[in-house]
């Protein structure tokens, strides 16, 4: 009896081991957050805008230690389209203005773990101080991971980088008001596009100003942008809700801390 009752267990334990090991339960309301960063520091940051690049290397492990999926805005666009959220949690990874730090502190560890980022350019500022060169530009945009995938998008975070909302008063007309939009969306692209490898079809608000704004919004459409990244404080939970020219984020300053992704995405 003994015997067929050990025969019996071991052919459980040999189907068991056969049978699908079922994955981690994704979470019950899955959850998209743009990370928005400016400058990485070697060591402690200077001002509340400055990320230290040991924080930053720690921001990517959350992710991967928490399966928080690194995306990009041509992704979210697709799931937008799709009108189904992912299974799990997912991060868009962007810099703001163009400091030099990107390029030998921040790409550095985003190839290391394999990460997308979204770079928005001041274009009036490229060259100068410790702004990013036009080259180093162009070598971010041409770099390519395994399968051909270029990992890093350049976009426009607009030319001058005046309150595009905050000057409308200064103008007499709407129609001077649509000239300078225009100026300043349709030249920050152009110049953009002749120094990287992709189109630019992502704008980020100077200082997030004239979110949800229409004329802001219908500025940037006529100019061919599919996108605008304010910094309005939220996570995108509802997909189909989510409206393109408005897409919110969560400021990596200073003094955040990793584990606030996992507060934004929670909630």
């Amino acid at each position: 009896m003994r015997k067929i009752f050990v025969s019996l267990f071991t052919v459980f334990l040999l189907l068991s081991g056969c049978s699908k090991i079922k994955d981690p339960p994704y979470p019950d309301k899955p959850q998209i957050v743009v990370l928005m960063y400016h400058k990485i520091a070697e060591g402690e940051a200077d001002n509340i805008y400055e990320r230290s690049r040991a924080n930053f290397e720690n921001d990517l492990k959350y992710l991967i230690s928490n399966n928080i999926s690194c995306i990009d805005f041509s992704d979210l666009e697709k799931i937008k389209q799709s009108g189904k959220m992912p299974a799990g949690h997912s991060a868009i990874i962007t810099f703001d203005d163009g400091d030099n730090s990107w390029y030998d502190k921040a790409v550095p560890l985003l190839k290391k773990y394999g990460m997308k980022a979204t770079f928005f350019l001041w274009v009036e500022k490229m060259g100068s101080n410790s702004f990013l060169t036009w080259q180093e530009v162009q070598y971010m945009s041409n770099i390519t991971y395994p399968g051909g995938i270029k990992p890093f998008v350049f976009g426009s975070h607009s030319y001058s980088h005046q309150f595009l909302l905050g000057v409308k008063g200064n103008f007499a007309t709407s129609g001077d008001y649509n000239l300078f939009l225009n100026w300043e969306l349709i030249r920050s692209k152009e110049v953009i596009e002749e120094h990287s490898a992709g189109e630019v079809k992502i704008l980020a608000l100077p200082y997030g100003d004239g979110a949800g704004d229409s004329d802001i919004i219908a500025a940037a459409q006529r100019n061919g942008y599919k996108f605008i990244r304010t910094s309005r404080n939220n996570a995108i939970g509802n997909i189909q809700q989510l409206d393109l020219f408005n897409i919110p984020s969560l400021p990596m300053l200073d003094n955040t801390k990793a584990d606030e992704i996992g507060y934004y995405l929670a909630n």
